[in-house]
């Protein structure tokens, strides 16, 4: 059916490149007929090239692209077809300025043995030097681990037993404050803040005559017996 459809297409597309109209002299059969005629008697003209000869680019025309002007074109051109592409091979070796650049190139993506020796050795140092470093840090830790946990646990006991003087001194606050004033007390309310304050002033001088107490036994003292007491 395809191919059918495709005859009728090329018959109608012919009959109009001659001028004939294909709905006035359509006809199925003769149409195929004639198509199948027109193929049999098809002879093409051959194309017009020099298979024999190889492609040499004109460099001085304007129409050559410039990519058939460079020296790597010229490089395939020679290796293609030798000394008949008419191409200097001298010309094709590269400058002094690319040579030094492609050894450049290469030693830096191929260097040498002992290159590449000396470059493993100094990584292997350099990874040995970090082992032995993060060794020795942690064996320092460990050696402090003790004394850091002492001191941790310290730490818990003290802020434990200072939450506990913290709640007996609260409530002895509070007693204080109810057997003062007949009531308990929010100890957040003014008059119990008042009351606090007057009750850490009055043991703030405790402490100084206390302190000024001792002070002056301490020089009634002789030099020895001061100095044990203050010792003890």
């Amino acid at each position: 059916m395809a191919t059918s459809m495709l005859c009728r297409r090329t018959a109608i597309f012919s009959w109009a490149i001659r001028g004939v109209s294909p709905l006035k002299s359509y006809n199925p059969a003769s149409s195929h007929c004639g198509l199948l005629h027109q193929i049999a008697n098809y002879n093409p003209k051959p194309l017009k090239l020099n298979l024999k000869d190889p492609y040499i680019p004109d460099r001085e025309s304007e129409k050559t692209p410039e990519w058939q002007k460079t020296a790597k074109y010229d490089r395939k051109l020679f290796g293609r077809y030798g000394s008949s592409s008419g191409i200097d091979p001298a010309k094709l070796w590269p400058s002094h300025a690319q040579l030094e650049e492609m050894i450049a190139e290469e030693r830096e993506w191929n260097p040498p043995l002992q290159v590449m020796l000396k470059n493993v050795e100094a990584k292997t140092k350099e990874a040995n030097a970090k082992r032995l470093a993060r060794e020795k840090l942690v064996a320092a830790n460990m050696a402090k681990m003790p004394k850091m946990v002492a001191d941790w646990r310290k730490e818990k006991r003290e802020a434990k037993q200072k939450l506990k003087d913290e709640k007996a001194r609260r409530e002895r606050l509070l007693a204080e404050a109810r057997e003062r004033f007949g009531y308990a007390m929010d100890p957040r309310s003014p008059k119990f803040l008042e009351m606090v304050s007057e009750i850490e002033k009055e043991e703030k001088k405790k402490r100084k005559l206390m302190k000024r107490r001792l002070k002056e036994e301490q020089s009634h003292l002789p030099p020895a017996a001061s100095s044990a007491a203050s010792s003890s």
